[in-house]
C-alpha cells in the first residue's frame, strides 16, 4: 500500500474558488484520492507552467517529504494549459520538460495519470496548437506507461467557468471521474463515486441567478478576447483563433 495520491500541476489541480450550489471547488486530484479512499498530497501552484513544476513544485516536494523515494498509489500530473495559451509556446521546449515531470511521478507511483487539454481552450482561443500539445501528452504518456484522461471535449456551462479555462466545482468532480475511469480500467479499486460525496440542492431562482451571472461574465470574457485579437492584428502579430 502506497501513500495515496501525489499531484503536481497548475491552478486546475490546485483547486480553490467559488462554491457551486454549496459544493466547494476542490482539486480533481483530491476528489480522485477521496474516491479511491487514500490520502492526498498536492503540490500544484496557481499559474504554473511546466517550468514551475520542475523548478518549484518538485523541489518543494523533496523538501517537505521525509522520504523523497517513498511509493505512492497514484501520481497526477495536469500541466500545459498555461504553456499552450502563451504566445511563446514552443513544443520542442515543453516536451522534454514534460517528459521529465511525468517520469518523476512514474518512478514513484504505482499508477500515473495525466490529461489532455480541452480543444475549446480560453478566450481568445488557444487554437490548433492545443491538439499538437495533446498528441505530445499522449505520446509521452505511452512512453512512461502513464494513463491519460481525455479532456478534449470537456466544456459546458456547469463544468467550466466563463473564461473557458478553469473548471467549476462540478467540473473538478467531472475531471476526477475521467481519471477514475482510466484508473478503474487499469485495475485500480474505486471505492466510491465522487458525485456521491458532494451534497447540493438546486432551486429555480438560483439557476436563474447563476445563468445571469455566467452570461454577464461570459460576455465580458468574449469582449476582452475580441479586444486582444484586435490589438494583435493591429500590431501585425499572429493570433491562433479557431
Amino acid at each position: 500500500m502506497g501513500l495515496g495520491v501525489l499531484a503536481f500541476g497548475d491552478s486546475i489541480t490546485n483547486g480553490g474558488g467559488e462554491l457551486q450550489w454549496g459544493v466547494a471547488l476542490q482539486s480533481w486530484a483530491m476528489w480522485t484520492a477521496r474516491a479511491l479512499g487514500v490520502p492526498y498530497s498536492g503540490y500544484a501552484v496557481d499559474g504554473a507552467s511546466i517550468d514551475t513544476v520542475l523548478e518549484v513544485e518538485l523541489p518543494r516536494f523533496r523538501r517537505a517529504t521525509p522520504d523523497p523515494e517513498a511509493r505512492y498509489d497514484v501520481g497526477c500530473l495536469y500541466i500545459g494549459v498555461n504553456d499552450v495559451r502563451s504566445v511563446d509556446w514552443d513544443e520542442s521546449y515543453f516536451e522534454p520538460r514534460y517528459r521529465e515531470a511525468l517520469g518523476f511521478l512514474a518512478a514513484r507511483c504505482d499508477r500515473t495519470v495525466t490529461a489532455t487539454i480541452p480543444l475549446d481552450l480560453g478566450r481568445p482561443r488557444a487554437g490548433a496548437k492545443v491538439e499538437d500539445a495533446n498528441r505530445l501528452i499522449e505520446r509521452n504518456a505511452r512512453e512512461a506507461g502513464a494513463l491519460v484522461a481525455d479532456l478534449r471535449t470537456f466544456k459546458g456551462r456547469r463544468l467550466l467557468m466563463a473564461d473557458q479555462v478553469h473548471p467549476t466545482a462540478f467540473g473538478q468532480i467531472a475531471i476526477a471521474c475521467k481519471a477514475l475511469e482510466v484508473l478503474a480500467a487499469d485495475g485500480a479499486e474505486v471505492r466510491v463515486d465522487p458525485w456521491s460525496l458532494a451534497d447540493w440542492e438546486e432551486t429555480p431562482l438560483g439557476r436563474i441567478r447563476g445563468d445571469a451571472t455566467y452570461a454577464y461574465r461570459r460576455t465580458k470574457e468574449e469582449a476582452k478576447a475580441a479586444w486582444i485579437v484586435a490589438r494583435l492584428k493591429a500590431r501585425g502579430e499572429p493570433k491562433d483563433e479557431t
